[in-house]
């Protein structure tokens, strides 16, 4: 029986997907989990895998296409089997894509925004991205199904008012430099998490001295055992994992019905790439030893950097560490990832001289930073995860074993 091949959805809110490679020609055999083709979305190319053994068939789209989620553009026959000429995805497509677009229908609802309108059908997503970007709705043309205004229709239309206006500046005032597909996705979420959710920031001066000992200690057998060098983010990142299960609005996240506790811990790891950062999760962290948390951080770090993030990689996160001590940042504060409900900014580990029994001494010391939803966590709940985590940071083999 004939599988389709459809273009996934990788996001909570992507519309559309560009089709970087195929992976596989025509007729050839595929076999289930191996990988089929690359996908470009606004956060980072992705690898699609396979959904069953066979041979590709009826190829609909070419490297370079944008395609709307949902639509078919090949098909998984068996051998001698042609491919049906239906161009409908399947119903199997059709229900995932219903149940991504969801919540952002229910936060539309919710917050009262005005049905799509009369005149042309427009994703709730473009219609926020038209209001952020200034475009007028009436100008701009949809590419989507039956003529709907998807969000790269208002990015484009955004984009020609650009070059417009460039044209008409003096030459004197500089080059314009277009955004990658990563920095218009960071310029798009940190605009949307920082006007929607109610940010609030603790800090704390933790002494690291016994983090930068259990390092040493701990890494010794981790390393041997992994291949990979562990360091101070995986510890923070089993530490933190582990403290989040005594607080569970900390691995929250807001929904317009209630709060939504999340079983498990999932700890997004900010990664530095050429064109801007992106958050690769480490799955049930507070189950992982250290040398797993190691090396699943050094895989998701490489494939990050190469551009081959697997869409796994990079969804499902319940907390986010930011961590750039490595570039000597003594201090600063991060922007939340919705849906989750806090992010922890680390500094650079640094001596300094404070009070110890009431007399100088000199230690290793650290500023940890965190940013809070404030629909979900008061500061209270804020204050106590992070003396817990500080207490965890001085007593860290008594939480690793």
């Amino acid at each position: 029986m004939a599988i389709s091949v459809v273009m996934p959805a990788l996001e909570l809110t992507q519309e559309t997907g560009k089709l970087v490679s195929w992976r596989k020609k025509e007729g050839e055999a595929v076999a289930k989990g191996e990988t089929l083709l690359e996908v470009e979305t606004d956060k980072a190319v992705v690898e699609v895998e396979a959904l069953a053994d066979g041979f590709l068939a009826g190829i609909k789209a070419q490297e370079g296409d944008v395609i709307p989620v949902g639509r078919t553009i090949a098909w998984i026959v068996d051998k001698g089997e042609p491919p049906p000429q239906d161009e409908s995805p399947t119903a199997a497509a059709a229900i995932a894509t219903a149940k991504i677009a969801q919540p952002e229908e229910v936060r539309t609802a919710s917050s009262g925004a005005e049905p799509s309108g009369a005149k042309a059908k427009i994703s709730p997503k473009a219609r926020r991205l038209a209001g952020e970007l200034n475009v007028n709705l009436d100008s701009v043309r949809g590419s989507g199904p039956g003529g709907e205004i998807l969000a790269s229709d208002i990015e484009s239309a955004a984009q020609s008012k650009t070059q417009t206006a460039a044209v008409i500046q003096s030459s004197t005032q500089g080059k314009l430099e277009s955004l990658t597909a990563i920095g218009r996705l960071m310029a798009e979420r940190t605009t949307h998490s920082w006007t929607t959710v109610p940010h609030f920031f603790l800090v704390r001066e933790v002494d690291a001295t016994a983090l930068n000992a259990a390092r040493e200690k701990l890494a010794a057998t981790a390393d041997g055992n992994s291949g990979v060098k562990t360091t101070h983010t995986d510890l923070l990142t089993a530490l933190v994992a582990r403290v989040l299960l005594k607080h569970p609005r900390m691995n929250a996240s807001y929904t317009p019905v209630g709060i939504q506790l999340h079983p498990d811990v999932n700890i997004a790891i900010a990664i530095a790439v050429n064109d801007g950062v992106i958050a690769a999760v480490i799955p049930n962290a507070h189950k992982a030893s250290l040398a797993e948390i190691a090396t699943q951080r050094h895989e998701l770090a490489e494939r990050a950097k190469a551009g081959k993030s697997r869409p796994q990689d990079l969804t499902g996160a319940t907390f986010t560490i930011s961590n750039l001590g490595m570039f000597q940042i003594d201090s600063f504060t991060a922007i939340i990832s919705p849906p989750q409900a806090g992010v922890l900014a680390v500094g650079a580990i640094a001596e300094r001289v404070v009070p110890i029994d009431g007399r100088p001494a000199v230690r290793s010391m650290m500023t940890m930073t965190l940013s809070s939803d404030h629909r979900v966590v008061d500061g209270a709940h804020g204050a106590l995860f992070l003396k817990d985590l500080v207490q965890a940071i001085a007593e860290p083999q008594r939480y690793l074993g």
